[in-house]
């Protein structure tokens, strides 16, 4: 049966998808910023039903900007489970805006892209992290810069956090886990690393075993004095702890 429900929760999958592209295309240029952003929470939080994955959301949501969020990094789900706790503009590689139906609902939800093989461009998107950061955004990262395996967290990348430090604006730290809904032990079905491709992790967290996403918010904090090497060593702490708790 299992095979069954995944064969058709993709085909709503892909239904779900179309109708997000269109509203983009369509219905996004006439609607003012808060409405697409309620949107994209909205929609955010269908695809998880319709994927039959369950959201629990602990600690402290932002209420509003300005706040950047850092989360640790497991698979391509963790940027639908954030937008679904809390719409928020992401920070992605570059190649993402160019993939087909995705790169459209990626650029609709405000996500800034990356070039990281450019060092320069790095320098180019804090610029936009700190204009969005200004403008009351919640803007969130994933500095540990690619997918892990869930054992234990990457080291950070500071560049993107000099935007925080820039504008003074507060970082929260936020933890991501799957848990298997009967062992209520890490999952390895939404994990996406190294030559694993999109199709196939999404086969695998359909019609494999069922799990929760898991959503903890820390508390924000300034710099206060830290640079942002400093910073981002204690925020993989902080983060590290909000995992294990």
């Amino acid at each position: 049966m299992r095979p069954l429900l995944a064969i058709w929760r993709v085909l709503r999958t892909l239904v779900h998808i179309l109708a997000g592209w269109l509203t983009i295309r369509l219905l996004f240029p006439r609607w003012n910023l808060q409405r697409r952003d309620a949107t994209v929470q909205s929609w955010a939080q269908r695809m998880l039903r319709i994927l039959g994955i369950p959201l629990h959301v602990h600690g402290t949501v932002p209420v509003q900007g300005p706040v950047l969020l850092v989360a640790n990094h497991l698979s391509w789900l963790d940027i639908l489970v954030l937008h679904a706790a809390r719409h928020c503009r992401f920070v992605s590689k570059a190649d993402v805006k160019h993939w087909p139906l995705i790169g459209t609902l990626a650029t609709g939800g405000g996500t800034l892209f990356i070039e990281r093989e450019k060092r320069r461009d790095a320098m180019r998107v804090v610029h936009h992290m700190a204009e969005s950061l200004r403008a009351g955004d919640v803007v969130a990262v994933f500095p540990e810069g690619t997918t892990g395996d869930g054992s234990a967290l990457l080291p950070f990348h500071a560049n993107l956090l000099q935007a925080a430090i820039s504008t003074g604006a507060p970082v929260q730290p936020v933890a991501l886990r799957y848990l298997d809904r009967r062992t209520k032990r890490d999952s390895e079905g939404p994990l996406y690393l190294g030559d694993d491709t999109l199709v196939g992790s999404l086969w695998r967290t359909l019609a494999g075993r069922p799990f929760v996403a898991h959503v903890r918010f820390g508390e924000a904090q300034q710099a206060q004095g830290r640079d942002r090497r400093q910073w981002a060593e204690d925020l993989r702490e902080s983060v590290d702890a909000l995992r294990r708790s």
